[in-house]
């Protein structure tokens, strides 16, 4: 095993005998400098010590872009929020509900978001309804008391849960589903047209 390169940890790990014991028997055959490479190389120690100091590396990259971003955005006025909001609809809203506002998610984020737009845009929150789309393996009763505080909406809001058939444990990729779909609907027709066509007004500036 030293004539492969092995660290005296590895070796260690096979045969059951200290290191001192080893130091003892192999004190005849060191390892050539190529061999020394390779075991630091491996060495656990040396592994985690890099992936923390590319770790601290990217946090600082990210720091720095994020304060370059808070710099560049500032605060949102109540025109840029409208036209964020209309934007976010555009991507992940519904448009062929008839006279309901509806936009569905995983991102706690983006529903928080959204239902900040529509209060912004004088919606009464009593008035927004919310439904979830859950897996068979996720409790209905966990998951409305999760979104419930989030929102600060009352459970008396909630319509009942969608269930579907399949599993959250059967997704290869979990990211993002880790609370279920959130629904906010809010049925007003008058704000739905205005919102569509508010979409459409978007839809007429010249594309590049």
């Amino acid at each position: 095993m030293r004539k492969q390169g092995k660290s005296y940890s590895e070796i260690k790990e096979v045969l059951g005998v200290s290191k001192g014991t080893l130091s003892l028997w192999l004190r005849d055959m060191p390892l050539t400098d190529a061999q020394m490479i390779a075991v630091r190389d491996k060495s656990p120690r040396r592994i985690e010590s890099f992936r923390k100091t590319m770790e601290q590396k990217r946090e600082r990259r990210l720091a720095t872009a994020y304060a370059r971003a808070s710099v560049d955005i500032g605060k949102l006025t109540k025109r840029e929020l409208f036209i964020a909001g209309l934007f976010l609809y555009w991507g992940e809203g519904a448009k062929s509900m008839r006279g309901t506002t509806l936009i569905a998610n995983t991102d706690p984020d983006i529903i928080c978001f959204f239902l900040h737009w529509m209060i912004s845009l004088g919606v009464n929150k009593k008035d927004i309804r919310v439904r979830l789309h859950l897996y068979s393996d996720m409790d209905p009763e966990r998951e409305m008391c999760y979104w419930s505080s989030l929102l600060c909406i009352p459970r008396s809001q909630f319509r009942k849960p969608y269930i579907k058939t399949s599993t959250l444990s059967g997704l290869t990729y979990k990211n993002g589903f880790g609370h279920g779909t959130c629904n906010l609907l809010f049925g007003n027709i008058a704000f739905w047209e205005y919102v569509m066509m508010s979409l459409r007004y978007i839809k007429t500036f010249p594309k590049a």
